[in-house]
């Protein structure tokens, strides 16, 4: 692969190259001082690998800005204009001195401590309760497994906003779901969420806007209260490990101190892509299959990751596998059929990963599956009628790699997985021949969500909706959509998300005329509008 192909993997690909050069040096020369340079070369490379990111996201910025001032300019208003022009100059200049990250750059080589304020946010982000203030009693209404499912959530960080998908998964890990009502545990973690936010014990993460936010946080002093009912232990759990980024972790003597481990938190769980962590190397993987008693493993965001090997296979009590955002992982264990307890199986976000392993298709316990491959027919067997057998997953993504060949019959299936309530599609290609499929979506789908889709249109699709229930959430995010127009009628929707939609030509008084049943729209950054941050609107007025 070529550096220049894309931006985001030059240095993944670069960093690979660059170890192994370093191991075939090694082998041939054995140079100690020159093997020193490399490694000063591969830690240099690895701590600017998020500058594209951050170039992205101040170039953005900028334009974002400029398109405001031609707005601004168009309408004529000289007064307005003489008022607002220091404020207008000083805004383009600001954004571009940002659009070089000279701060990256300094906070990477300076050794940028990461407690800092990447993971939490300001106290204006953070939707307050307006209900009465929590108390002693409100802690005594809960019944036994909130009251677990709170004291392990006091393991993260004071005012970390917490995803409620990796709240939901370090309570499975921890068993909690055991024994429970015969539901998903997913939703028995929803309930759990309600069931607290009802309590004032937690709130949700967000501007106060609705829909509520998938993000919650413990307020401070509700933390603080519950350390006077709560103790010491609970906080603490023997039976949980999170290591931290700074501890090196190539060696196996650690895994003999936690024999019993059940649940192990090695990647990331904040949102931000800048808590960047790496391993020296990977040969303690192969110690994790001395961890029988492990149910959660989560490796989220490690670089250098270029292989899982295959003794992951044999923790067969393995609830959740966590690999999302492994960006250098490339290869999975041949065969992961023995994993029959597995209920969440996260692989999104793994650009590299070049197919799907034999036997999902007989984890009969499967829940979630996310980052499911669809690549050429000679490096993945794997197909969407594989999981027609999966009685009780709930959560699918779906990510078609390069060089597929999508045949009329591809989607179709999909109608067949008759538990399947969140469905997400991601493209790796642009070519708009791809964006030509044809899908019957099964019929307790609630969730949509259409990722980087590279047709112009819709119309160009054929979707089968009309069994689709209501109150449906359909996310639209990058591409090259320019139209909205359907041959079909999205008359379900409910909450409206566009994202990243540069090309899109759609007036937000229209999204009704489109959208029937539509209560909510959340617009960032599309066409030429000057959304550049989240903007709900709502429309409950129309209600009839």
């Amino acid at each position: 692969m070529s550096i220049r192909t894309n931006k985001m993997k030059a240095v993944p690909v670069l960093l690979k190259q660059l170890m192994a050069t370093r191991s075939k040096f090694h082998e041939r020369e054995g140079d100690r001082s020159f093997d020193r340079k490399l490694e000063k070369l591969r830690l240099d490379v690895n701590k600017i690998k998020d500058v594209f990111v951050k170039v992205k996201k101040n170039e953005e910025e900028l334009l974002d800005i400029l398109a405001e001032v031609y707005d601004h300019l168009q309408k004529l208003d000289r007064k307005k204009l003489d008022e607002d022009m220091d404020d207008i100059c000083k805004r383009i200049k600001d954004s571009a001195h940002k659009l070089v990250p000279m701060d990256a750059f300094d906070d990477s080589f300076k050794g940028e401590d990461h407690k800092g304020g990447h993971i939490f946010h300001s106290s204006q982000q953070l939707q307050q309760p307006h209900q009465k203030s929590w108390s002693r009693e409100d802690y005594d209404q809960l019944d036994h497994i909130p009251k677990d499912c709170l004291s392990f959530l006091l393991i993260f960080p004071e005012n970390a906003v917490i995803r409620k998908s990796n709240a939901i998964n370090l309570w499975i890990g921890e068993g909690l779901t055991v024994d429970i009502e015969k539901i998903p545990a997913k939703q028995w973690g929803e309930n759990v969420i309600d069931n607290l936010l009802q309590c004032n014990v937690i709130v949700p993460y967000g501007n106060g806007k609705v829909p509520p936010t998938n993000k919650f946080r413990i307020l401070p002093d509700v933390r603080r209260q519950l350390g006077l009912y709560l103790t010491k232990k609970n906080a603490e759990h023997p039976e949980y490990a999170s290591l931290s980024q700074k501890t090196r972790i190539n060696r196996p003597q650690w895994v003999k101190k936690f024999m019993n481990l059940k649940v192990l938190q090695l990647g990331r769980w904040q949102d931000s892509p800048f808590h960047h962590i790496e391993v020296g190397g990977e040969e303690f993987l192969e110690e994790l299959r001395n961890l029988t008693q492990l149910k959660y493993l989560s490796l989220r965001g490690i670089s250098r990751i270029f292989k899982l090997p295959s003794s992951i296979a044999e923790l067969e009590s393995l609830l959740v596998l966590d690999l999302k955002v492994c960006h250098n992982l490339e290869t999975l264990p041949n065969d992961i059929s023995s994993m029959k307890s597995l209920t969440h199986l996260i692989l999104s976000q793994c650009p590299l990963l070049e197919g799907m392993p034999k036997g999902i298709e007989k984890l009969s316990n499967l829940e979630v599956l996310k980052g499911f491959l669809i690549s050429a027919p000679e490096k993945t067997p794997r197909r969407i009628s594989d999981l027609v057998n999966l009685k009780k997953l709930t959560q699918l993504s779906i990510r078609i790699g390069s060089e597929v060949v999508i045949s009329d019959m591809h989607f179709k299936s999909l109608g067949d997985i008759y538990t399947l309530e969140h469905l997400k599609i991601s493209w790796s290609v642009s070519h708009p021949r791809y964006g030509n499929i044809q899908v019957i979506f099964p019929p307790r789908l609630c969730k949509l969500h259409l990722e980087c889709f590279p047709g112009k249109s819709f119309e160009e699709c054929w979707f089968e909706t009309r069994a689709l229930r209501q109150n449906m959430e359909l996310n639209i995010t990058g591409g090259k959509l320019e139209s909205m127009k359907v041959n079909f009628e999205w008359r379900n929707v409910y909450i409206l998300r566009l994202k990243y939609l540069k090309q899109l030509n759609v007036h937000i008084n229209d999204l009704k005329s489109l959208f029937p049943g539509l209560k909510y729209a959340e617009i960032k950054q599309i066409s030429n509008h000057s959304y550049t941050e989240r903007e709900w609107f709502s429309y409950e007025s129309d209600t009839d």
